[in-house]
């Protein structure tokens, strides 16, 4: 993308070495370690506390690095599911196979710290903000507090020593498990010593503890003292915390589920101003990532409605109305197909918009400079200097 102006990727991803767990995380739990395992089909899988993965179903693994991969198959696949050849569960996986596996799937740039750089001056970017990949799947299976921190730590020091040697352009961003949330602060705190940026939390709790409650202030107080924002990343969820459970037989409608994949993090999102966060934290920064932009006109329209038009507003715990925390104190990412954007800066602010490449994810397409080009054309100058790189330098002091 041939640009003067600085382009920063607010929400980029690495595929973690497999052996990434029983390398770096600490020896009393390496026996417990994550890693791939292969099973009697054939296929990989994620072994998660000596258990295989339930969630992780074959092929997947092999899929994780393939954005953009498998696009001509699928059209092929829905035509001949429109005629009545294909069943619709079988469409959903498209027939993997055992050879496809994580590491042959791995896309350019997603293992390799000197070729991520490359890509990124292929492209014309001058940073990006690496999230995991195999990180987005493990919590939701498992609910074990301590090993779940042990997980994160692991990763936590090596996406450090990945983004070490990038000058900066490669930027580390710590996974937090708020399981034990004093455990998590501190975990914080020595992950941004370490050289991480920020971190980011999963949209669920495995103590079922809303986000924005207080037993969780110790995570707040530590991102705001420590001056790094927070993140809502979308992960694999727990099947029995989804709001999926309404239909029967509908498990292979892939498209739908991945339609509505950001709805959890509106939900955790929410319960931020719900139990008054922002009061009790005035400089803590949040961001919420890969559930597009578009619904926060609307989430800050009604949330400011019946804060100060109904009696409902009287059980949020907040001296001001939503809209006012979000402009001061909060930051959303766009995917670059989204169109309505342009229009939302003249609402809710130029400085509130990242925007994000999702790279190598397959739920993304992979012609994301082209559309990203035609997100930022109906923009003033100020607003597109700003999504595209200014509003995220900013929000994570990398400039």
């Amino acid at each position: 993308m041939k640009t003067e102006e600085l382009i920063i990727d607010c929400d980029g991803h690495i595929l973690e070495p497999a052996d990434l767990w029983e390398k770096y995380i600490d020896p009393k739990y390496r026996e417990r370690a994550m890693r791939i395992r292969v099973g009697e089909d054939g296929f990989e899988y994620l072994e998660i506390d000596r258990k295989r993965a339930k969630m992780t179903s074959p092929g997947l693994l092999g899929s994780l690095g393939g954005m953009g991969k498998k696009v001509e198959e699928a059209r092929k696949l829905r035509e001949d599911s429109t005629r009545g050849e294909v069943k619709p569960d079988q469409v959903r996986m498209m027939a993997p196979k055992p050879e496809d596996t994580y590491l042959k799937g791995a896309a350019f740039g997603t293992m390799v710290a000197k070729e991520r750089l490359e890509l990124l001056v292929r492209e014309g970017m001058e940073k990006t903000i690496l999230y995991p990949t195999i990180g987005l799947l493990w919590e939701a299976e498992l609910f074990d507090a301590e090993l779940s921190a042990a997980y994160c730590r692991a990763y936590n020091r090596w996406i450090a020593d990945f983004c070490r040697d990038s000058g900066g352009r490669l930027v580390p961003i710590a996974h937090l498990s708020l399981g034990d949330p004093a455990e998590a602060a501190r975990e914080l705190e020595r992950a941004v010593k370490d050289g991480c940026k920020g971190a980011f939390v999963c949209p669920f709790t495995i103590t079922r503890v809303p986000h924005g409650d207080p037993r969780h202030d110790a995570v707040f107080a530590a991102a705001q003292d420590l001056g790094v924002p927070l993140a809502i990343h979308p992960t694999f969820e727990p099947a029995s915390f989804g709001i999926h459970h309404r239909y029967d037989n509908f498990a292979w409608a892939a498209w739908y589920y991945d339609l509505f994949a950001g709805q959890g993090v509106q939900h955790a999102f929410g319960t931020l101003f719900q139990f008054g966060v922002f009061d009790r934290f005035p400089k803590l920064r949040v961001v919420v990532l890969e559930s597009q932009a578009g619904w926060i006109g609307y989430f800050l329209d009604r949330g400011d409605a019946i804060f100060n038009g109904t009696t409902l507003g009287a059980t949020v715990r907040l001296k001001e109305k939503p809209s006012f925390y979000f402009k001061r104190q909060c930051y959303i990412s766009a995917d670059p197909d989204e169109r309505t954007i342009a229009a939302m800066m003249e609402i809710v602010g130029e400085d509130k918009f990242f925007w994000a490449t999702d790279y190598p994810h397959p739920d993304h397409p992979g012609n994301y400079l082209e559309e990203l080009k035609g997100m930022i054309a109906p923009m003033k100058e100020s607003g597109r200097r700003a999504i595209l790189g200014e509003n995220v330098a900013r929000a994570y002091q990398l400039m």
